[in-house]
């Protein structure tokens, strides 16, 4: 005959101790709040270090930036003086060849 549900066949436990089982517990809550402040620790300086790191990012771009703008004057005073020895070539070889300054500033308009 078939069992029913339920079955009678568990180990009857008649003395729990329960002393061992909440020192168990103790040290189980005691390595996990020393393991929570190791994390916490841990969490302290990753942040600080985030902190230094974002400044020193932001020092950079901005050497960065100064020193684009620098650059793109620099660029622009060159491409300026360029043309300023273009123009005065261009003047030379116009006088050289005959023409007044006053034809020329005509050509120019």
């Amino acid at each position: 005959m078939p069992r029913t549900k339920g079955s009678k066949n568990r180990p009857k436990t008649t003395y729990t101790d329960y002393a061992s089982q909440i020192a168990e517990k103790q040290e189980t809550i005691a390595s996990l709040n020393t393991e929570i402040a190791s994390i916490q620790k841990a969490i302290e300086e990753q942040k600080n270090t985030l902190k230094e790191q974002k400044t020193t990012l932001k020092k950079a771009e901005k050497e960065v930036a100064s020193l684009e703008s620098k650059k793109a004057k620099a660029d622009a005073k060159a491409a300026e003086e360029a043309k300023k020895t273009e123009v005065e070539a261009v003047l030379k070889k116009l006088l050289a060849s005959g023409m007044s300054a006053d034809e020329i500033l005509e050509k120019l308009k």
